[in-house]
C-alpha cells in the first residue's frame, strides 16, 4: 500500500512531488538504517514469528494513522515525516523475518520452490487488496482516505496464518544457512560447487573471476564472521547491483501512477490502482517461472531478463509520455497503452523479488548469516528505493515527466551491464542435484496416483 500512500497524498491532500518525495526519502532511509540490524536480530532470535507479527500489526496501524492524520498541503509535514521513519524501521523485520521462517522449515534445497510460491501468493494477495482499494477510492473520489481500511483486513490474516505455524518446525540452524556442504566463494571470486559434475558452468551466461585476495576465515560459534561475509566479493558486487537497480527502478511506479492519476479526476485514481494490479498479476507469472527454471537455466540467466526489462519499460513509457503531452485531453486508449506498460514492471520487479532471496541464499549458504546478508541485501534495496524516491519526484516537478523516464532507463542499463559481466553464477552443483532428486521424488509419488485413477 506504500504506493496508493504517495498517489493519495498528492490527489486527497494537495502535496507536492517533493514533499510526496521526502515522506518516502525518510521511509526508505529508515528501513535502511536498521534493515541490517533487523537480519542480525532474526538470525539469532527463535521468537521470529513473534516478531514478525509485531512489525506486521505496527506497520498496519502507521498506514491507518498516516491516512487519517495527513493534513491538506503538508502543513504537518514532520509528524508525517517521523510515522514514515518509525514505519521504516517497523518494516525492516518483515523481509529476514519472512525468508528466515521459510529457510528454517524447507531448509536451503526447497527455497527454490517455497520463494517461488511465497512471492506468487504475494504478488496475487497485493493486486486483491490493491483491486478493493481502487474501487473503493473510485467511488469515494475525492476523499479517498478510507481505502486504507483494507490494510487492517489483510493484516488480520497474515497473524491468524502466522499464529498456524508451529515454531517447532523451525529448523533455526537452517533458517540462519549453518548447513554443511555450501561455502563461501573462493579465492578466484566464484562461489565453490558453482559448476556440475563435468566442471561446466551451470548458467549459460557463463561465470566471473574477481581474483580478489580473500582469506577464508574460521567460524564462531558456528557461524561465520561478519567481516567474512563483508569480504566476499561475489557479495560485495550483488550489493552493488541490487542498489543500482533499485536507484533506477524504485521511483518508476509511483511516476506512471501519477502519470495517470493526476488530473484525470476518478478515472485517474482507478487507472493508478490498475497500475499495481497489473503489475502484480505479472509478477504471480515471473514467480512461477523463476522457481520452475532458475535451478535449470541457471540465477544469472533469469536475473538479467529482469534487470533488462526496465530501461525498454522506461523507453516505452518515454514515447508514451511525449505523445500524452502533446495532447489536449489524454485519451483513454493512451490511459489504456501506459497502463499495460505495467506488465514489464510485473516481469522485471516480479524476477527480481524471488531471484535476489535465491542468490542471497545462494552467497550466503554454509555461513550461518542468511538473515544478516538479507538484511545487507535488502538494505541496499532499500537505499536504492530511497534514493530514486525522491531523485525521480525532484526530475518529474522540475524537467517533466518525460525526460524523468529518459534518464531513469539510462540508469537502469548499468545495474544489468554489471550484473552481466562481473556476477558469477551462484546457483552451485550440490543444489541443483538436490533439487533434481527432490523434483524426481515429486514424480515418482504423482505416478502411482496417476495409475490408480487410471484403474
Amino acid at each position: 500500500m506504500i504506493n496508493m500512500q504517495s498517489a493519495f497524498l498528492m490527489v486527497s491532500k494537495s502535496y507536492s512531488e517533493k514533499q510526496a518525495g521526502i515522506l518516502f526519502f525518510v521511509f526508505g532511509m529508515s528501513q535502511f538504517l536498521f534493515q541490517t540490524p533487523a537480519g542480525y536480530i532474526m538470525d539469532y532470535t527463535d521468537w521470529k514469528v513473534g516478531w514478525l507479527a509485531i512489525a506486521s500489526i505496527t506497520t498496519t496501524g502507521l498506514t491507518i494513522l498516516t491516512a487519517a492524520t495527513a493534513q491538506e498541503y503538508g502543513t504537518n509535514l514532520g509528524w508525517m515525516i517521523f510515522i514514515k521513519f518509525v514505519q521504516g524501521g517497523v518494516t525492516a523485520l518483515i523481509p529476514p523475518g519472512l525468508n528466515s521462517i521459510t529457510q528454517g522449515i524447507v531448509g536451503s534445497d526447497g527455497m527454490t520452490q517455497q520463494v517461488s510460491r511465497n512471492e506468487m501468493r504475494n504478488h496475487f494477495g497485493t493486486a486483491i487488496i490493491v483491486l478493493t482499494g481502487s474501487l473503493a477510492a473510485f467511488f469515494m473520489y475525492p476523499d479517498i482516505g478510507m481505502l486504507f481500511l483494507v490494510s487492517p483486513i489483510a493484516c488480520a490474516g497474515v497473524v491468524f496464518f502466522l499464529l498456524k505455524i508451529d515454531p517447532k518446525d523451525i529448523d533455526h540452524d537452517a533458517a540462519r544457512g549453518l548447513e554443511s556442504g555450501y561455502e563461501l566463494t573462493g579465492k578466484d571470486g566464484v562461489p565453490k560447487n558453482s559448476v556440475d559434475k563435468e566442471g561446466q558452468n551451470l548458467s549459460p551466461m557463463g561465470q566471473a573471476s574477481f581474483n580478489f585476495d580473500t582469506k577464508d576465515e574460521g567460524h564462531t560459534d558456528g557461524a561465520s564472521s561478519p567481516l567474512t561475509l563483508l569480504k566476499d566479493p561475489t557479495l560485495l558486487t550483488f550489493i552493488i547491483v541490487v542498489f543500482l537497480f533499485h536507484t533506477s527502478n524504485g521511483t518508476v511506479l509511483p511516476l506512471v501512477m501519477q502519470t495517470l492519476a493526476i488530473g484525470e479526476g476518478s478515472i485517474g485514481i482507478l487507472m493508478s490502482g490498475l497500475c499495481i494490479i497489473v503489475a502484480q498479476i505479472f509478477m504471480v507469472v515471473s514467480a512461477k517461472i523463476c522457481g520452475d527454471y532458475s535451478g535449470i537455466w541457471g540465477r544469472k540467466t533469469l536475473f538479467l531478463v529482469g534487470l533488462f526489462s526496465v530501461p525498454v519499460r522506461c523507453l516505452i513509457l518515454y514515447i508514451l509520455t511525449g505523445i500524452k503531452n502533446a495532447q489536449e485531453e489524454t485519451s483513454v486508449f493512451l490511459q489504456v497503452i501506459i497502463l499495460s506498460t505495467q506488465i514489464l514492471d510485473g516481469v522485471g520487479a516480479g524476477v527480481f523479488g524471488t531471484m535476489y532471496i535465491l542468490v542471497t541464499s545462494d552467497i550466503s549458504a554454509g555461513t550461518g548469516r542468511f538473515s544478516l546478508t538479507l538484511g545487507l541485501t535488502t538494505a541496499a534495496m532499500s537505499i536504492g528505493g530511497t534514493a530514486s524516491g525522491y531523485f525521480g519526484q525532484a526530475l518529474a516537478q522540475d524537467h517533466g515527466y518525460q525526460n524523468a523516464f529518459m534518464i531513469l532507463g539510462f540508469m537502469a542499463c548499468i545495474p544489468g551491464v554489471g550484473y552481466l559481466i562481473f556476477m558469477p553464477e551462484t546457483l552451485n552443483s550440490l543444489q541443483a542435484d538436490n533439487m533434481s532428486k527432490i523434483e524426481e521424488g515429486a514424480e515418482n509419488e504423482e505416478k502411482p496416483v496417476a495409475a490408480g485413477t487410471l484403474a
